[in-house]
């Protein structure tokens, strides 16, 4: 059971039957009144965030989450292959399950897996990952490390905004949470 007086960004609760984690939380004491608890939490399922309002002092039920880091082997169409690096027992998942990131996904990558009664429902892939930059404009002489940024294509297939003086060819590092281009990656 968790309390809302144990509410913490990232903390996670079971309303409705349904998975959620908290996003943002305030706890509010009006002069009059009781106090509560304003949330955003995000479901684990369908990715909507909703707003609550909770009494201070309820409890709720954690879900029953259960995360195993599992490697990627290989993808085929819509669905994604992971072997469980403990028993060596291979899972496939459809990509729908696997959450926003999963196009940064690269084959031997180990991910964390998190099931909820047995499904699939997150994927929490390495921080950062270095992906071979496959197509972009070329960079033109005078292009600045502080100049734009130009879209590239990388070879998981997502596209990430990097900087103008980049080439095809060249190996960056991306920032999972934010898909955002860090440096270039160290050979």
């Amino acid at each position: 059971m968790i309390s809302t007086s144990e509410f913490r960004s990232g903390a996670r609760l079971e309303i409705d039957g349904e998975p959620y984690y908290i996003v943002e939380f305030q706890h509010v004491k009006p002069g009059k009144g009781g106090a509560f608890v304003r949330t955003k939490l995000k479901s684990y399922r369908t990715g909507n965030v909703i707003d609550r309002t909770f009494r201070s002092g309820e409890k709720f039920e954690e879900p029953n989450l259960e995360e195993r880091e599992m490697q990627f082997l290989y993808s085929t169409g819509e669905d994604y292959t992971f072997m469980d690096m403990s028993n060596y027992e291979q899972f496939t998942f459809p990509k729908s399950q696997l959450g926003e990131n999963v196009d940064l996904l690269k084959e031997n990558t180990v991910v964390k897996i998190l099931l909820y009664h047995g499904q699939p429902i997150a994927m929490e892939l390495p921080t950062f990952m270095e992906l071979k930059v496959v197509e972009t404009d070329p960079g033109i002489r005078g292009d600045t490390a502080t100049g734009g940024t130009k879209p590239a294509v990388v070879e998981t297939g997502a596209v990430i905004k990097v900087p103008l003086y980049l080439e095809a060819g060249e190996v960056i590092k991306v920032d999972t949470r934010t898909r955002q281009y860090v440096e270039r990656a160290r050979s």
